[in-house]
């Protein structure tokens, strides 16, 4: 079809600064460059480009015949790798990103697992502190908590998951068990800090009411499982996803405090740019990784998964 010829022709002119660079981009003369781009506008009856001699800039319909062409050649890309994909064994690059403590305790071993049924499929793990932005790294699928932060993203559920308030029994012998959140001011808490602050405000809910707790304690680290491991030892009560704590709680290492109370959902969704047609390889990965961590991970105690 012209429409999508024009399309493609017209992403390449615009990546370029000059109609020369396009030309030679296109293997094209640049008389023929100079006479399509005048075809199309014609078609179209808009300027798209301003021409100078040293380079082109896009008027403002160009922009948008840009942006709007782009995401339609991708759909398009799209649609045509979904109805291969049910031909053919999966293939292709998927990049996804997650934090370190969650990437490398369950999804670094699930993408072992997809790779092994998919082979065709080649998988970056990028692990950070902190989730990246997806569109500006270039990345398929992102592991975040909580809702996703862009419109332009599309979210599935992989995890239920809330923080918990726990100690070791030892230190509840010592100090007692707090019977309400303001009982933890009185209490040795040992507190996360990220990005060069603490999650000092502890949250719990009650009959639809939230207080808001300030906490502090003698020690804090910017690693969690550092923070994790002195609780089990008996230093103070901590806060973190139930993911972090489910194994010391069913082992009695650990011993939830307040669980006459709510705190929050954290629950791990997969994130993924806004497609009318999904590569098969996101779906496929996503579905991998919500089946794997069902049966790596209990369910969340006293809520619904689905």
């Amino acid at each position: 079809m012209k429409a999508i010829s024009d399309l493609h022709f017209f992403q390449v002119l615009a990546r370029h600064e000059s109609m020369t660079q396009a030309a030679q981009a296109l293997g094209l003369s640049l008389s023929a460059v100079s006479k399509r781009l005048a075809q199309l506008e014609k078609r179209l009856g808009v300027q798209l480009m301003r021409r100078t001699t040293r380079r082109l800039a896009l008027t403002g319909e160009g922009e948008r015949y840009l942006q709007r062409g782009a995401f339609l050649l991708q759909e398009l890309d799209d649609l045509e790798a979904s109805l291969g994909a049910q031909r053919h064994a999966l293939s292709g690059q998927l990049r996804v990103n997650a934090t370190f403590g969650f990437g490398r305790a369950h999804v670094a071993p699930m993408i072992e697992q997809f790779t092994r049924e998919h082979p065709e499929v080649e998988v970056l793990l990028d692990l950070s502190d902190y989730p990246r932005d997806l569109l500006a790294h270039d990345l398929d699928i992102g592991i975040i908590v909580g809702p996703p932060p862009d419109s332009r993203l599309r979210a599935r559920r992989l995890l239920a998951s809330q923080r918990i308030a726990c100690a070791a029994p030892d230190y509840l012998e010592r100090a007692g068990w707090p019977t309400t959140p303001e009982a933890l001011a009185q209490h040795n808490c040992l507190v996360v800090r990220e990005r060069e602050a603490g999650f000092e405000d502890w949250r719990f809910i009650r009959d639809g009411q939230e207080r808001r707790v300030r906490v502090s304690g003698t020690m804090s680290s910017n690693d969690g499982e550092s923070v994790t491991r002195w609780a089990m030892a008996g230093h103070g009560i901590i806060y973190r996803s139930w993911w972090q704590v489910q194994k010391p709680l069913a082992q009695g290492t650990l011993k939830r405090v307040l669980p006459g109370f709510e705190t929050p959902r954290m629950d791990f969704m997969a994130v993924h740019r806004q497609q009318r047609f999904i590569p098969e390889r996101i779906a496929r990965f996503i579905d991998a990784m919500t089946t794997g961590l069902a049966e790596r991970l209990p369910p969340l105690p006293g809520r619904e998964a689905d």
